[in-house]
């Protein structure tokens, strides 16, 4: 590997020979370079068209540099004005990669990627007279964003600035964002390259201007990128994106299909995260895929446990020694800049090796199209409760409750309906601050189910493994925990509020699902932090 780059790959395969013989093919098909050339005939006749429109990203370390200077120069110029938090008003690739960006760089990057109210109301409550806010959509028309913007313009109209001094855009040329912005006079509009999918976006304006603008060193970020291409783009069996891809396909064939995370020690904080999106919404369709699960650390309930549907990723330079049932296990380290673009191409090689189109989400408009008609008035609610145990009011789509009258039975039903060798997936539609706790459900559940279990926050988690839980592998159940609010914040201009849109996002996801035949635990918590004290004795045994 060349010595510019730090990046280093171990993998552990059960069957070697099988393993290099998916490598061979790999190289021997010129897959790295082809990726490299923009060959969009890669993934088949049916996946061709999308990604023709869909390979920027492979320029995204040399096409992005001007964009460094120009983020500087307006970041200077904010800070001598007096503004210095910078606010991001982002969705899933609009938001996981800048976070990342400004974790690993030591800076401060507030992101809102959620519809709760009490979150929402905290973030415009903090030092608004010195926030800026970076409104970043590539469609341009993304609810939360678009009702974040609103809020916020609402807000420092009400201390006495004018909103277009304080926003900065970014999207896509010709977005409706984009003609809003120059109707409206926002101070800045970074148009991004729409040849660039919202996942594989990290190295470009999407990644670049929020975490730049917070002052993280994005001209080292993007240097780290260039440095590792040479060896990212060779048709060689060294190049670690091949040897990762390889992995990663060799292993679904094996039915290995969920991909267990825990960091050791990357220096990449929140990294699992934006992975998850970028495994999850490109593999996750057809019926197949690779399911992403970030635990806490390798000692987690799910990992150092893993079974044989499990495959074990130590985001770090050194791997424990601890072997699933399945024999598959990586670790994999290197810089910042080097791992987004190492895992860009892999799992551009794990689509091509599972025989998947990495570059759409078929399954991601379902949930928006039935939160919308939940919001319209166009689809009932879901009506009342199967039943209420003290705090919590107790909702099952798809799931036969049985006689369950207790959280404790509920959740039992749930785990019963699972595939010996399905998923549980946690999803919490609250405030991922003030209502941490519930992370600690994702272990609990997992070591009382003994099913691989991810944790979500909603609606952040409908941009990122929500294409996997309706594409991907139909073994999941899920539990959805939503709740009253502690004050609901209106949307300026909207007939719904912030409390209305979560509840309906969570309400059309759950409603998608069931649809399909998956079983969709909801609890409703009257009082949060009672609620969720219930569902964690619960999930142990009390």
């Amino acid at each position: 590997m060349s010595e510019d780059t730090t990046l280093e790959l171990h993998v552990g395969y059960p069957s070697p020979e099988e393993f290099e013989n998916e490598l061979g093919d790999l190289v021997t098909a010129k897959v790295a370079s082809r990726i490299a050339a923009g060959d969009a005939t890669l993934w088949g006749p049916a996946a061709e068209e999308e990604a023709a429109k869909r390979l920027g990203w492979v320029h995204a370390p040399e096409r992005s540099v001007p964009l460094v200077e120009e983020i500087i120069g307006l970041r200077e110029e904010l800070r001598a004005e007096g503004i210095d938090r910078i606010t991001l008003a982002g969705m899933g690739g609009s938001s996981l990669a800048p976070e990342v960006i400004a974790a690993t760089y030591g800076v401060e990057l507030e992101v809102l990627d959620t519809t709760d109210s009490g979150q929402v109301a905290e973030a415009i409550g903090t030092d608004l007279s010195r926030t800026l806010l970076v409104v970043s959509s590539k469609s341009g028309g993304t609810v939360e964003t678009d009702s974040h913007r609103r809020a916020f313009s609402a807000a420092f109209e009400a201390i006495g600035v004018d909103p277009a001094s304080r926003i900065v855009v970014v999207t896509d040329p010709g977005s409706p964002l984009h003609r809003l912005a120059e109707e409206s006079g926002y101070r800045r509009v970074f148009l991004a390259d729409d040849t660039v999918g919202g996942r594989f976006s990290a190295l470009t304006a999407f990644g670049l201007v929020p975490a730049g603008l917070a002052g993280a060193d994005i001209g080292a970020l993007l240097q780290e990128a260039q440095e590792v291409l040479p060896v990212l783009t060779a048709d060689a069996p060294e190049n670690p994106a091949l040897r990762l891809g390889a992995f990663l396909g060799a292993a679904h064939a094996r039915d290995s299909e969920k991909l267990v995370i825990a960091d050791h020690g990357s220096g990449l904080p929140g990294f699992g995260a934006w992975m998850e999106q970028l495994v999850a919404e490109s593999t996750g369709k057809d019926g197949r895929g690779l399911l992403p699960v970030v635990v806490e650390s390798p000692d987690a309930p799910g990992f150092a446990d893993a079974r044989a549907d499990a495959i074990l990723l130590f985001l770090g330079s050194s791997r424990p020694d601890i072997a699933p049932a399945s024999g598959l296990a990586a670790a994999v380290s290197g810089r910042l800049g080097e791992s987004f673009l190492l895992w860009e191409y892999a799992i551009a090689v794990a689509g091509y090796s599972i025989g998947i189109n990495p570059f759409d989400q078929p399954d991601v408009e379902a949930a928006k199209v039935a939160a919308r008609s939940l919001l319209s008035g166009e689809a009932p609610a879901s009506g009342e409760p199967a039943f209420t145990d003290g705090a919590v009011d107790v909702y099952a789509l798809a799931l036969d409750l049985g006689h369950a009258r207790t959280l404790h039975e509920a959740i039992d039903a749930l785990f019963h309906a699972a595939p010996e060798y399905g998923y549980l997936a946690i999803q919490a539609y609250l405030d991922r601050f003030a209502d941490a706790a519930a992370e600690e459900l994702r272990p609990a559940a997992a070591r009382r189910s003994g099913l691989q279990t991810s944790f979500g926050w909603g609606p952040r988690f409908l941009h990122s493994t929500g294409q996997y839980h309706k594409g991907g592998h139909q073994n999941g159940v899920f539990l959805q925990i939503t709740a009253a609010n502690r004050a609901d914040l209106v949307i300026p201009d909207q007939p719904f509020s912030f409390g209305v849109l979560q509840l309906a996002q969570a309400q059309g996801d759950a409603q998608v699902l069931a649809e399909r035949g998956r079983p969709v635990l909801r609890f409703h918590l009257h009082d949060r932090a009672e609620g969720l004290r219930q569902i964690a004795a619960a999930l142990g045994g009390r």
